[in-house]
């Protein structure tokens, strides 16, 4: 097996995904190290990195500006966290036809709402973020810890899932100009808005009637923005990491994320083990005889460890087996997790492998 590190080495993209609690951040942070030591200039786009992950990449929880992280490698590596707030309401100045059409959706109560809890917006936010970072031409790499959804495919699916809604019926309707005025609109959307109305509120009502005006004639700009994005995650330059533990689901999570993932046209790069128990001995334990009570107790322990690291050996051999054989590495449990540079390192050591 060839390691991750070699990989995604040339990828300009790289994203990684995985379940909750798998150490995504931690292993996306250690994949920036490691590709900036090879002499890359990186950039990690973090979700929400515990707090000592935080402070070991410097972040600013404030804002979602790149921040360098010094180290001795002869690359640069920076780390930013996501604000889909923030990366949305770039998205909407970026398309508004004028300061006052963006200062208007911006004001309008609904538009937070969505902002914050329209279904897929943190996913398709991240994905904007990735495409106005590569497109900046200030990294090398731009290495994505994606948000902990129910599917890592949910992030691939985002942006077909906007274009979707942009040219659904009733979208084009509600932004149709001459149709946005409660007044102007036909017998039959006003038979709807006030069905909607009997059970939401009148207001509530208003507040979407006056954030589809205020949307007016924008989509066009967020249509072709979204199938852009949509081609970069597609793109044969763009890898995919899945990152996972030896646990007994382990090979399943991997055998349904080649498969779904290839069944959208993209091959998956590589896959992380985590939390891998160490090995530290090849002999048969069995056999070595104990001279007293003490050496009998340690050579259990022994026992037992030597028993957990092959049983994770294994269910890595497997999922190398998901991955052609190769670009797996497994990256060996500690007793505290990753705090500064320095840790982040020591995993970026077992990437390479």
């Amino acid at each position: 097996m060839s390691g991750v590190l070699d990989a995604v080495e040339t990828n300009p993209v790289v994203i990684v995904c995985g379940a909750g609690g798998v150490g995504k951040t931690t292993v996306s942070a250690a994949i920036g190290i490691g590709l900036a030591r090879r002499g890359a200039n990186v950039c990690v786009l973090t979700v929400d990195p515990a707090r000592r992950l935080a402070g070991a990449l410097g972040i600013d929880s404030s804002n979602d500006v790149p921040v360098e992280v010094p180290g001795p490698w002869p690359g640069r590596v920076h780390a930013a966290q996501l604000h889909a707030a923030t990366t949305f309401d770039a998205l909407i100045t970026r398309h508004a036809t004028s300061d006052t059409q963006a200062a208007a959706i911006r004001r309008n109560p609904l538009y937070r709402s969505l902002a914050s809890a329209l279904g897929g917006t943190q996913e398709y936010m991240a994905m904007e973020r990735l495409y106005e970072l590569h497109h900046s031409g200030d990294f090398d790499v731009v290495v994505v810890d994606t948000p902990p959804t129910r599917s890592a495919l949910e992030l691939l699916d985002a942006p077909e899932r906007l274009l979707r809604f942009l040219s659904h019926r009733a979208v084009r309707g509600l932004l149709a100009p001459t149709r946005l005025s409660l007044r102007a609109v036909s017998a039959a959307t006003t038979a709807l808005l006030r069905g909607v109305a009997a059970v939401v509120g009148g207001e509530l009502v208003d507040d979407a009637v006056e954030f589809f005006r205020a949307f007016s004639g924008m989509q066009e700009g967020f249509a072709e923005r979204a199938a852009d994005v949509q081609d970069l995650l597609v793109a044969e330059s763009t890898g995919f990491v899945l990152v996972t533990t030896p646990t007994t689901d382990a090979v399943e999570e991997a055998a349904w994320f080649t498969e779904h993932l290839s069944s959208r046209g993209v091959r998956p790069t590589a896959a992380v083990v985590n939390r891998c128990h160490p090995s530290f001995t090849n002999a048969d334990i069995a056999a070595i005889p104990t001279v007293t009570r003490r050496a009998s107790v340690l050579l259990e322990v022994l026992r037992t460890g030597e028993h957990a690291a092959r049983e994770d050996a294994r269910v890595v051999a497997l999922i190398a087996e998901r991955f052609g054989r190769s670009n797996v590495s497994a990256v060996p449990m500690s007793a505290a997790p990753a705090r500064d540079v320095g840790g982040l390192g020591t995993i970026a050591d077992a990437l390479a492998r």
